[in-house]
């Protein structure tokens, strides 16, 4: 007697192994890291170093022709002429003037403010913090253009205080963010003890909240300067042809001068930048310039 098959039971399917996913190794992990470092690194030296490098050689180049190498002879004579130029000393003594009265204005004005947002709720809070943007959002040309109508009929054209009100729409943002994030990161229950030992007021604000706010305020003043020192338009709309600073000058030392004095003056545009930077270089790599945009 014949077996009967139940053709309705389904065949039994063995069990598949599932496929392993392969984990990439770490090997090519790391090449792969090391090769975006390198590439990271050589965009930084070609569009970073790469200018600075060509202006300092430029700076000494007698001349340099295409297609060599390397300039055809060296000379210091490029600097005499900077110096010697009075015209370009008196850009140079402009800058270093008005930048520091404009950073010596912009705190006077900025810094209770920035102290009041910090420390107070008041009606418009929020949108007076980010009105103060308002300045940077709009091209600037546009605004430089309205103010020069208004400063005609104020006759603050061709003026020192003029300069100084342009300027100081660059700094308004730094001048007041960074110093009320400052302020904010000061713990008040340390301002609750002093005042409870029987510290007054202005006793509690200098010798607590004002040092453990300065590396904050020191970030804002590098920053307002940097902001002055390198502000053109605004300052040559205003200012020429009465008063030049070095940013604006470039643009005569562009147009009428051989390009090793232009790249002399570039030089010497930057070291005060750089010097700056270097001085402030701890409290913006901890974090006080990031801070600053992050008032609640």
């Amino acid at each position: 007697m014949s077996a009967v098959t139940d053709r309705t039971t389904p065949p039994v399917e063995r069990d598949r192994p599932e496929p392993q996913i392969q984990e990439r190794s770490p090997l090519m992990s790391r090449i792969a890291g090391r090769t975006l470092i390198v590439l990271f690194s050589a965009f930084m030296i070609l569009f970073i170093l790469g200018p600075l490098a060509w202006l300092a050689v430029h700076a000494f180049a007698t001349s340099w022709t295409f297609p060599n190498l390397w300039p055809d002879g060296w000379t210091l004579h490029w600097f005499g002429t900077v110096f010697s130029d009075p015209g370009l000393g008196a850009a140079v003594q402009n800058s270093l003037v008005i930048s520091p009265i404009v950073v010596l204005c912009s705190a006077v004005i900025c810094l209770p403010a920035a102290y009041a947002f910090a420390r107070h709720e008041f009606f418009a809070r929020r949108t007076f913090l980010v009105g103060l943007f308002a300045t940077n959002a709009f091209p600037k040309m546009g605004l430089f253009a309205t103010l020069a109508s208004l400063f005609y009929a104020l006759n603050l054209m061709n003026t020192v205080v003029g300069i100084v009100i342009v300027q100081l729409l660059g700094t308004i943002v730094f001048m007041t963010w960074i110093p009320a994030a400052a302020f904010s990161a000061v713990p008040r229950s340390l301002e609750e003890a002093a005042r409870d030992a029987g510290a007054s007021k202005l006793r509690v604000f200098f010798r607590i909240t004002l040092p453990m706010a300065l590396p904050g305020i020191l970030v804002a003043i590098v920053m307002s300067f940097l902001a002055s020192f390198d502000e053109a338009q605004g300052t040559y709309l205003v200012g020429a042809p009465d008063y030049f600073t070095m940013p604006t000058e470039m643009y005569t030392l562009v147009l009428n001068y051989p390009k090793q004095v232009a790249a002399v003056f570039s030089i010497l545009l930057s070291i005060p930048s750089v010097v700056l930077l270097l001085v402030a270089r701890k409290h913006i790599m901890g974090g006080q310039l990031a801070e600053g945009f992050q008032i609640r």
